[in-house]
């Protein structure tokens, strides 16, 4: 049934997000995302030429809000660099433990059309992970990290490693390694308040 004062492109979009996510791109046809939009399927294609469109459009809708909840995780944590950044960690690691938790929607989307890597979505996604990497980049190169680069593409590769190994094991635990938290106190710079503390 179709939700009042809810524009209609939205409500396609909404109903696309979650059954995509949960169920995978392949296994849910256009018709069922019309369905559960309470649109017919005349409708859903006025506002999207195809199923390739409309699937760009789910992974489009998830990218600003997602990088948004990682630096609201990364500016509310408490301490230094290396723990606001394990702090993303941590906050998907709780995110892992609902039971409708289905892993990274621009890597599983990315997995079930790895056959077709011009796919607008598959750009999408591509895009997504770049400015995630960019952010982190930029925030370490603020803290004087001499390669900042390498350092953001070293937790981008644990990030997304986590997510398949977590999906794969279904064990959260996976993402509280601190293995973030190393790399970066490793990378910081000495600072002279820490070379007085460790009486240099």
């Amino acid at each position: 049934m179709a939700r009042p004062g809810i524009p209609t492109r939205e409500r396609i979009i909404s109903a696309a997000n979650a059954l995509f996510y949960n169920n995978g791109i392949r296994a849910v046809s256009v018709d069922a995302v019309a369905a559960k939009a309470g649109v017919t399927k005349r409708t859903l294609y006025y506002h999207f030429k195809s199923k390739d469109d409309l699937v760009a459009a789910y992974l489009a809708g998830r990218d600003q809000p997602n990088l948004a909840l990682f630096r609201k995780w990364f500016s509310e944590a408490q301490g230094s660099l290396p723990a606001k950044v394990e702090a993303i960690f941590r906050h998907l690691a709780r995110s892992a433990r609902h039971p409708k938790w289905n892993g990274c929607g621009f890597l599983r989307t990315a997995a079930e059309l790895a056959n077709l890597p011009g796919h607008p979505a598959i750009k999408i996604g591509a895009a997504h992970k770049k400015k995630f990497e960019e952010w982190l980049r930029a925030t370490f190169a603020e803290e004087g990290i001499v390669e900042p680069l390498r350092l953001a593409r070293q937790i981008l590769l644990l990030l997304d490693g986590s997510f398949a190994v977590v999906l794969l094991h279904r064990d959260p635990s996976y993402m509280e390694t601190e293995a973030a938290h190393a790399l970066i106190e490793a990378a910081l710079p000495v600072r002279a308040s820490r070379r007085v503390r460790a009486g240099r």
